[in-house]
């Protein structure tokens, strides 16, 4: 079974389609979808059960409880995950944001992994903040700072 008979090839094959390089398309694919994962969770999911909640935890308070995080770091790193994710969509029309604000989400994906980790939960629980992790690294990595490059002898 080659390359292109594989869901993966479909894929390449789909993107190929678009003017745009394939795995710039990617790229954005995974920053916007990283960027409004997280805006889902801390928003519309924050007072719901999830299925996906550490321990037994029915929504975030309570998640935060299960991991002994105290209620006011729980706002201060919902507040900076919403605003990494915010400057994620920014970056759509300013690219310059998109690496640094990837890279910070994707630290602290790996954070809420850890804490999915040290609470014992099964994988289960923990695959949409891997999942999360996985789409902002591939959008750091993907993205580029895209800079301008100024035509030789001009400054």
């Amino acid at each position: 079974m080659g390359y292109r008979s594989t869901a993966l090839g479909a894929l390449y094959h789909f993107l190929t389609l678009f003017k745009e390089d394939p795995m710039k398309l990617f790229g954005k694919f995974a920053q916007n979808a990283a960027a409004l994962w997280i805006l889902n969770v801390w928003t519309l999911r924050f007072n719901r059960d999830t299925g996906y909640r550490g321990g037994d935890a029915k929504n975030m308070k309570e998640e935060f409880a299960v991991y002994g995080i105290p209620e006011n770091a729980m706002y201060v790193v919902g507040a900076t995950k919403v605003g990494l994710a915010t400057a994620m969509l920014v970056g759509n029309a300013v690219p310059r944001v998109t690496r640094p604000a990837s890279i910070g989400l994707a630290a602290f994906m790996v954070g809420a992994i850890g804490m999915h980790i040290k609470a014992g939960d099964p994988v289960k629980q923990y695959l949409p903040a891997l999942s999360v992790f996985t789409l902002a690294t591939a959008s750091a990595v993907l993205n580029g700072d895209h800079r301008e490059v100024a035509p030789e002898g001009q400054q």
